[in-house]
C-alpha cells in the first residue's frame, strides 16, 4: 500500500472526527451551563421566598421618657434651704431698693425740671427789670439834661449863686452831667467851702460808679 496515497484519505476522516468531538464538547458545555443557570435561578427564588416568609425584625422600641411627675426632685439639705431663703430675701430687698431708687430719681427729675423752669422765669424777669431800669434811667437822664442845659446857658456867676443854695444830691446830679469846662467856671465862682465839699462828693460818686466793689460812704 502506498503511504502517500493513504495520508490524503486519512485527513478528511481525522477532521471529521475532530469536528464531531468539538460538537459533542459544545453540546455538553451548553447543557452544563443551562443546568447551572437553572439551579442558580432556583436558589435565588428559594432565598426570596424564605425572606418573604420571615417577617422583618421590628426596630427596637424606644424607652418612653420619664414624665415630670415621675422625676423625683433632688433632696435639699437644711443648710441649702437656709441659703436659698436668704438669697431670696436679699433679692426681694434689692428689688425694693431699686423701686425706691427709681421713685427717688423720678422725683428728682421732676424737681429739676421745675427748678429749670423757675430759673428761666427768673432770668426772663431779671432781663425785664433791667430793661425797665435802663428805660427809667434814660427818662431820668433826659429830664436832668434839660436842667443841665439851663444852667450851662447861664452866666457862671449867676449859676454859682444858685448852686450855693442847692441841696447836695441835686447839685451832684447836675454837675455830674455838665460839661467839665462849664462846671469848672461855675465852681470857681461858688462859695469855697461849698465848692470843696461838692468836689469831694462828686469824686466819691464817680469812684462808686466806676468801681462798685470799692464804694465808700460819705457824710
Amino acid at each position: 500500500m502506498n503511504l502517500r496515497a493513504a495520508v490524503p484519505r486519512l485527513m478528511p476522516l481525522t477532521i471529521a472526527g475532530l469536528g464531531a468531538l468539538l460538537i459533542v464538547k459544545t453540546v455538553t458545555l451548553v447543557r452544563d451551563t443551562t443546568e447551572f443557570l437553572h439551579h442558580s435561578a432556583a436558589g435565588v427564588s428559594v432565598v426570596a421566598e424564605a425572606r418573604a416568609a420571615v417577617p422583618d425584625k421590628p426596630p427596637p422600641a424606644t424607652a418612653p421618657a420619664p414624665s415630670r411627675d415621675s422625676v423625683q426632685p433632688p433632696t435639699v439639705s437644711e443648710g441649702e434651704r437656709t441659703v436659698l431663703l436668704e438669697l431670696r430675701q436679699r433679692r426681694q430687698e434689692l428689688d425694693r431698693r431699686e423701686l425706691a431708687l427709681n421713685a427717688r430719681e423720678s422725683v428728682l427729675a421732676a424737681a429739676e425740671q421745675k427748678l429749670s423752669a423757675r430759673v428761666e422765669e427768673l432770668s426772663a424777669l431779671q432781663k425785664r427789670l433791667e430793661a425797665l431800669e435802663a428805660a427809667r434811667e434814660q427818662r431820668e437822664d433826659a429830664g436832668w439834661q434839660g436842667l443841665v442845659k439851663l444852667y450851662q446857658d447861664m452866666k457862671p456867676r449867676d449859676a454859682a449863686t444858685i448852686f450855693n443854695d442847692l441841696d447836695m444830691p441835686v447839685l451832684l446830679a447836675v454837675l455830674d452831667r455838665m460839661k467839665e469846662a462849664k462846671a469848672a467856671l461855675i465852681m470857681a465862682a461858688m462859695n469855697p467851702d461849698k465848692a470843696r465839699e461838692v468836689t469831694a462828693r462828686l469824686a466819691e460818686l464817680r469812684i462808686k460808679r466806676e468801681n462798685p466793689g470799692s464804694a465808700r460812704t460819705g457824710g
